[in-house]
């Protein structure tokens, strides 16, 4: 009878720490959600030809077969849908492209070198940016859903570098070219509007990453005057300096998060041996690496508290390679044998 009774409550402890397990486990995961998945576009040299490529959580995707030269330049994901903006040529020219979900879709009709640059996914409308030669001239443009809005016609060259889509508007971020310089641009619903200062002389001023923010339109890049390289942003049109100008300086990406303004680019180091890889948060500086070494940050997220940053490095390795980092930690995607690119980050 003992032996009953001990057996017995036995049976009833082990069921007990059971259910005491299975109730701390789920406690677990409901506090511990699963962790974001980390997107990189970019590209990979093959020994004779740029290969455009993904990586899901440092796990190569290749997008192209390393056959004819392709990039890829802007990630975006939607829900399940991984979406890859670039190029590849077709043995003359160069095609833009999107990749969904590793299946091609053809933008350009292959007569003219044309590529996308910047991709944004609005509910089911896909909007590329992106430049394409008509002849003469590169023209500024984007396609949604395949159809292209010409932004400008010639005969200045303009080249789009980044898109942003808020409700029904649509904003597009670039420049315009002529004898007399570069100036920054960016096209509400076509609309152009010049970034100051235009292009004067010396004087010349580079968009490259756009970002809308409820009614505040953001726009990273670069101005250069008299041979000095100041990385800026402009919000709503009114400059603000990231740098002083003593040292080459370039801003490539921007991203919004709340009331703070978050900036991926470089800075030359004081001795012009490479330059710093960094970005800005809300105009402070934050280094990523030693400055011995060159490199860019050529794109920029911030999800929840976590800051991500991507780019390429030159760390001692043989050729350039393709990193991101993570509230400064360093991954590096590729092993440096070869030389690659990472040029767009999305987190999710």
């Amino acid at each position: 009878m003992n032996k009953i009774n001990s057996i017995a409550k036995l049976i009833s402890l082990t069921v007990i720490i059971s259910i005491v397990n299975l109730s701390c486990s789920k406690t677990e995961n409901s506090n511990n959600p699963k962790a974001p998945d980390i997107y990189v576009a970019g590209f990979e040299n093959n020994g004779i030809v740029n290969v455009a490529k993904y990586w899901k959580n440092n796990i190569a995707v290749s997008l192209t077969d390393g056959t004819k030269a392709a990039t890829a330049s802007s990630i975006f994901v939607s829900g399940n849908d991984i979406y890859v903006g670039g190029n590849e040529s077709n043995g003359t020219v160069a095609v833009a492209k999107i990749w969904k979900n590793g299946t091609p879709i053809i933008l350009s009709n292959g007569q003219q070198n044309a590529s996308i640059t910047s991709l944004f996914i609005s509910g089911n409308d896909i909007y590329a940016g992106g430049t394409e030669y008509n002849g003469t001239a590169n023209v500024a443009k984007y396609w949604k859903n395949g159809i292209p809005v010409t932004l400008t016609n010639g005969p200045d060259n303009a080249h789009v570098s980044g898109i942003f889509v808020s409700g029904n508007d649509v904003y597009v971020a670039g420049n315009i070219s002529n004898l007399s310089g570069t100036s920054a641009t960016y096209w509400n619903n076509g609309v152009p509007v010049t970034l100051p200062p235009s292009a004067t002389g010396q004087n010349s001023s580079y968009a490259t990453s756009i970002f809308v923010s409820g009614i505040d339109v953001y726009v990273a890049g670069y101005q250069v005057t008299g041979g000095a390289f100041v990385a800026k942003y402009w919000k709503n049109g009114m400059q603000v300096p990231l740098t002083d100008g003593t040292r080459e300086a370039y801003a490539f990406s921007i991203f919004v998060s709340g009331a703070d303004v978050y900036i991926g680019g470089e800075e030359k180091n004081g001795n012009n041996s490479g330059y710093t890889l960094q970005y800005w948060k809300n105009g402070a500086a934050t280094t990523l690496t030693n400055g011995m070494t060159d490199g860019s940050v050529r794109s920029i997220f911030v999800s929840g508290s976590d800051i991500y940053a991507a780019g390429l490095e030159k760390d001692g390795s043989n050729a350039n390679k393709a990193k991101y980092w993570k509230n400064g930690a360093a991954t590096s995607l590729t092993d440096g044998t070869k030389n690659a690119w990472a040029t767009s980050i999305f987190v999710h």
